[in-house]
């Protein structure tokens, strides 16, 4: 689980809570299941009228997946630029047999897109060859995140459209009381006036901060995947380590660089 996504918005709801119960005695006021059925049920009934089930239903699964560890955000890419310099030794010496067996299952689980990228290097297509159908892969998957983002972006609005409605629903249902006891309209009014509330707690407290969170987290892991293409396409050309390491450090800040005299030595020595 992601510690500080879950510690943030525990203390975002503490700070609301928090205001509400330092300036009332009657913190129940806030409470009302009419008003949450409008905002919560008619926000994600228009999620599923919007788009296809299949991606609403991805979209929502999002909303959880933000609260579990990134491992590209955790990942240092010095690491990544590492394993590309060992494979171009590997290569140097032992030929694309070598590299196939390093593409082992635990790569394929944890790394899919290195792993397919590997295999086409193992297959023989060019730097070109392998930079055209990676751009491909990596543009139509960028092209699907973009759906499930845009989905809870949208759901983000909606909330507080229907936060809007619900209080005009109160407002209509208080004016045909006027009528009534007087004593009644402030309540009447309070609970009209809270739809708009869980309308905006809910697009900016989770809905939309949560979106943001998930395309941060796909614009960590296409850098990663473009070093990682950029690798490939340089150990097909045949390019020398050194070459190779020079080239994709470009992606890496200074501080983390990979550097072979250092770094490949003292790796080698612990193994």
């Amino acid at each position: 689980m992601s510690m500080g996504s879950i510690i943030a918005f525990i203390a975002g709801f503490c700070v609301v809570i928090g205001s509400i119960v330092s300036a009332t005695d009657k913190p129940l006021a806030f409470y009302d299941i009419p008003s949450i059925l409008v905002v919560v049920g008619g926000t994600f009934v228009t999620l599923f009228i919007s788009y296809e089930a299949k991606v609403a239903v991805k979209a929502l699964k999002l909303l959880g997946a933000a609260f579990k560890r990134h491992k590209d955000s955790e990942m240092s890419l010095k690491d990544e630029v590492g394993r590309i310099v060992r494979w171009a030794y590997i290569i140097q010496k032992n030929g694309l047999q070598g590299l196939e067996n390093e593409i082992t299952d635990d790569v394929r689980d944890e790394n899919p897109f290195l792993a397919y990228g590997a295999d086409l290097v193992v297959t023989g297509y060019t730097g070109a060859e392998i930079k055209q159908i990676l751009e491909h892969m990596l543009e139509s998957q960028a092209d699907r995140n973009k759906k499930y983002i845009d989905a809870l972006k949208k759901m983000g609005g909606d909330a507080p459209a229907f936060g809007m409605m619900g209080t005009l629903i109160g407002l209509v249902i208080m004016l045909s009381n006027m009528g009534g006891d007087p004593s009644a309209i402030g309540p009447s009014m309070a609970v009209a006036l809270i739809t708009t509330f869980y309308g905006i707690i809910l697009a900016r407290l989770i809905l939309i901060p949560l979106a943001t969170k998930m395309s941060a987290r796909y614009d960590v892991t296409t850098f990663k995947n473009s070093l990682q293409m950029e690798g490939l396409v340089l150990l097909a050309e045949r390019k020398s380590p050194r070459y190779i390491q020079d080239k994709i450090n470009s992606f890496v800040d200074v501080s983390e660089q990979f550097l072979i005299d250092r770094d490949l030595t003292s790796s080698n020595s612990e193994n």
